[in-house]
C-alpha cells in the first residue's frame, strides 16, 4: 500500500467551506464586533457613571467599524448592516441570491453579541437599544439622512475605482463616528436595523424599533441611487 503524502492528507482533511457561507459568517463576526464593542460601550457607560462618555462611544463606534471592515473587508465586502447590503442589490452592485445569507447573518451576529452583552451586564440601558429622544418623525428623517450619507460614502469608496480605496475603512469607520457624535442624542444614529433589532430582541425594548428597520434602508437605497446617478452621469461626460 503506497503511503500517502503529507499534500494529500492535507487535501483529504481540509474543510470544505461555501464561500458564501464563508463571507456570511465573515459578516455575522463583523456585526458581532459592531454590535458587542458599540452598545457594549453604552452598556459600561451606564454602569461606570458616564466615564466612557458621549464622545468615546462614538469613537468606539466608528473604531470598531475601521477595525471590522480592515479584518474581513476582503471576504465579504463588510456590509455589517442590511440596508447597506440591500442598497448594494438594488443599485447593481451585488446579488441578490447573496442578499438573504448576508442579512441572516449580520443578524444572528447581532444577536450573538446582544445576548452576550446581557449575560455579562444584565439589561442595563436597555442594551444600547436605539429610542428617539423627541418625536419618531424627527428621529426617522434623521436616520434617513444619516444613512444616506453613509451609503454615499459606502458606495463611492466600494465600487468605484477612482476612489482611494485603501482608505475605504477610514472612510467609513469616519463617517460612522461622525454621525454618531453629534446625531446619536437625539435619534441613537443608528442606521443599520440588525444593530438596533439585537438590542431590541433581547432586552425586549420594542419602542419605535419600526423607525430603525425602515429608515435606515430608504436612506441606503436613496444614496446608492443618487451616488450612481452622479456617477454614471459624470462617465458619460
Amino acid at each position: 500500500m503506497i503511503a500517502m503524502t503529507e499534500e494529500a492528507m492535507q487535501r483529504q482533511t481540509r474543510i470544505q467551506v461555501h464561500p458564501l457561507l464563508q463571507s456570511s459568517i465573515a459578516e455575522g463576526i463583523g456585526t458581532f464586533g459592531l454590535v458587542f464593542a458599540g452598545t457594549g460601550a453604552i452598556i459600561i457607560d451606564a454602569l461606570a457613571g458616564g466615564s466612557v462618555t458621549h464622545v468615546g462611544i462614538a469613537l468606539t463606534f466608528g473604531l470598531i467599524i475601521f477595525t471590522m471592515i480592515s479584518a474581513v473587508g476582503h471576504i465579504s465586502g463588510a456590509h455589517f448592516n442590511p440596508a447597506v447590503t440591500l442598497a448594494f442589490a438594488s443599485a447593481g452592485h451585488f446579488p441578490w441570491r447573496r442578499v438573504i445569507p448576508y442579512i441572516v447573518g449580520q443578524v444572528i451576529g447581532a444577536s450573538l453579541a446582544s445576548l452576550l452583552l446581557r449575560m455579562l451586564f444584565g439589561n442595563i440601558a436597555h442594551l444600547g437599544a436605539t429610542l428617539p429622544y423627541g418625536s419618531q418623525m424627527q428621529s426617522f428623517w434623521l436616520e434617513v439622512v444619516l444613512t444616506f450619507f453613509l451609503m454615499f460614502v459606502i458606495i463611492s469608496v466600494a465600487t468605484d475605482a477612482r476612489a482611494v480605496t485603501r482608505a475605504a475603512a477610514f472612510a467609513i469607520g469616519g463617517t460612522v463616528g461622525l454621525e454618531a457624535l453629534f446625531a446619536g442624542p437625539i435619534s441613537g444614529a443608528s442606521m443599520n436595523p440588525a444593530r438596533s433589532l439585537a438590542p431590541a430582541l433581547v432586552g425586549g425594548t420594542w419602542s419605535s424599533l419600526w423607525l430603525y428597520l425602515l429608515a435606515p434602508i430608504l436612506g441606503a437605497l436613496i444614496g446608492a441611487w443618487v451616488y450612481r446617478f452622479i456617477a454614471e452621469g459624470e462617465r458619460n461626460d
